[in-house]
């Protein structure tokens, strides 16, 4: 946000000094040895265990909780990696408590499921802090892959590919690499500017080049790089912001709340950040979540989430909701976005109207409030856009406004493979399930780039 760009009620400041600090330390603080060694042995190291099938990336959990609990933290973060080479953004960010945590046979039996989040934290980290890499890469091959965008799914494809020997160069669009994790999350969740140190561990393998500020359809074109490299893998995000479809949400004060959190993790003095006194956040998602408990830590006073559903129907984890309402947020449901309120040009509320389910349809009830507010951050979900794509021609087949591809990550140009965010693919919008995406595509690419000898 500029400075000065809000009026009444927006500031910067608003709190001493070393509150901020404290308010944004980290969420999660880290298992020393002997906590992991006991959470560890909370374990039941189940066959065919569920955590593992429940999570996207297929990690052998019972393994490297066992090589956890007979103190060896670096055979656990290897067995992390093989399946996960984000596992550490993962171990902060994944929502556990709806994927392998809840899923565990202690959480079935004893409502308290063991920290699996945590002690892959605890294994990641140990192997980063001493800068051990398990992968070498393999002879040379000769092939060369262009990745679009280097969030998640990129990354992942980039090192699996370096790992098979191709040499990988990475395109983004952003003057840093690491895409949501660096740009999108809560700054709570990854402290110490964890998704830098990532990156870097990510690209010690080698064989991989990151060329930043280089934007898709303005600095290049995807026909100009199939015709240079073997293949292409598509990682690229979400750019797009939903409309409110509300009167007047184009009034200053009136925010997209994905913007919001970018600034806020950039920054480098959060006091400097101008809050209102008085936030409105719409929608009901993790971004969501993490705008409105980030304004109430850099000292809104009244911080309200209106979703226009019932609580069962938010996208956002129950862990989430409740993270939020500890921190003094207002979950407020069945209310839609009706009109933006303005005084002297600034925002000053928002009209929201009931909702209801009729016939199995949502439907307004026609009966409106109005809540104040000097700030009105969107948070109702992002669009992928496509037009850069296809600028030779319409070359790649779009479905549901996102990438069409086969189970192999392929699009509808050969020699063109997608995942992550900006397909629709039947997975999650998750860190974890742009990991595997990215992933599974590489293999692809490996495959069919070394079949025969050609590709």
């Amino acid at each position: 946000m500029a400075e000065g760009q809000y009026k009444q009620g927006v500031a910067g400041g608003r709190l001493a000094p070393p509150q901020y600090a404290e308010n944004f330390s980290d969420l999660h603080p880290p298992l020393d040895r002997h906590e992991a060694l006991v959470e560890a042995d909370r374990c039941y190291f189940c066959y065919d265990a569920p955590c593992m099938q429940a999570c996207p990336t297929s990690i052998d959990i019972p393994l490297f909780i066992r090589q956890i609990s007979t103190d060896n933290p670096l055979g656990a973060a290897k067995t992390i990696f093989e399946q996960n080479i984000l596992g550490g953004m993962c171990a902060r960010v994944c929502p556990t408590e709806t994927l392998c945590e809840e899923v565990c046979v202690r959480e079935t039996a004893e409502g308290k499921p063991v920290q699996i989040g945590q002690l892959q934290r605890y294994a990641t980290d140990e192997a980063m802090a001493r800068g051990k890499q398990f992968y070498t890469r393999a002879a040379a091959s000769g092939r060369k892959v262009a990745v679009v965008g280097a969030g998640p799914a990129g990354l992942a494809c980039a090192h699996r590919l370096a790992m098979h020997g191709h040499e990988v160069t990475v395109v983004e669009a952003r003057p840093k690499a690491g895409g949501l994790n660096e740009y999108g999350i809560a700054a709570y969740k990854a402290t110490d500017d964890f998704a830098q140190a990532e990156v870097d561990y990510i690209t010690a393998i080698g064989g991989i080049a990151i060329v930043n500020d280089k934007v898709l359809g303005r600095d290049f074109a995807l026909s100009e790089l199939a015709a240079s490299y073997d293949a292409v893998f598509l990682g690229a995000g979400l750019a797009g912001v939903n409309a409110l479809r509300a009167e007047g949400e184009e009034a200053p004060g009136v925010e997209n709340a994905v913007d919001f959190i970018a600034t806020l993790r950039q920054s480098q003095d959060l006091s400097a950040l101008e809050i209102g006194r008085r936030i409105v956040v719409i929608g009901g998602g993790m971004t969501a979540i993490d705008a409105a408990i980030q304004s109430k830590l850099l000292g809104a006073e009244e911080v309200t989430i209106c979703y226009r559903r019932g609580k069962e129907q938010m996208n956002a984890s129950e862990f989430e909701q409740e993270l939020a309402a500890a921190k003094g947020v207002t979950i407020r449901h069945w209310l839609q976005p009706k009109r933006v309120l303005t005084e002297g040009g600034q925002v000053a509320g928002l009209e929201v109207e009931y909702t209801a389910l009729r016939d199995g349809r949502l439907v307004g009830t026609g009966e409106t409030i109005r809540i104040d507010a000097d700030q009105v951050f969107k948070a109702i979900g992002q669009s992928f856009d496509g037009s850069p794509l296809n600028g030779s021609g319409n070359s790649i087949v779009m479905e549901g406004g996102r990438i069409k591809v086969d189970g192999e990550g392929r699009t509808s140009l050969a020699g063109v493979w997608a995942g992550g965010d900006c397909v629709d693919d039947g997975r999650e919008d998750l860190t974890v399930s742009a990991v595997a995406a990215g992933r599974d595509a590489a293999e692809s690419i490996h495959r069919t780039l070394t079949s025969n000898g050609r590709a």
